[in-house]
């Protein structure tokens, strides 16, 4: 247990910020399944409705710091492509 009051609010923080990032990367990843578990059987209309949707949202997460950029740049290129076929 820290001992300086610096070190406790660092402690408090620290553990607010691991949570909030927990329940974001939560919801990214059900996003994300529920995507690819829908993408074959969507209208060529929405799949582009919703692919931007995705995009925006890894944008969003990688920017925050929950993911790496080239891994978010990883997902959406690999998205687009599911959406193509």
């Amino acid at each position: 247990m820290p001992h300086a009051k610096s070190c406790k609010k660092r402690l408090i923080t620290n553990k607010a910020r691991n949570e909030r990032n927990r329940q974001n990367r939560a919801m990214m990843r059900s996003q994300i399944k529920t995507y690819r578990a829908n993408i074959g059987e969507t209208p060529a209309d929405d799949k582009a409705k919703s692919l931007s949707e995705m995009y925006s949202l890894i944008d969003s997460q990688a920017s925050k710091g929950l993911m790496h950029p080239k891994r978010a740049s990883r997902l959406k290129a690999r998205m687009a492509a599911a959406a193509a076929k």
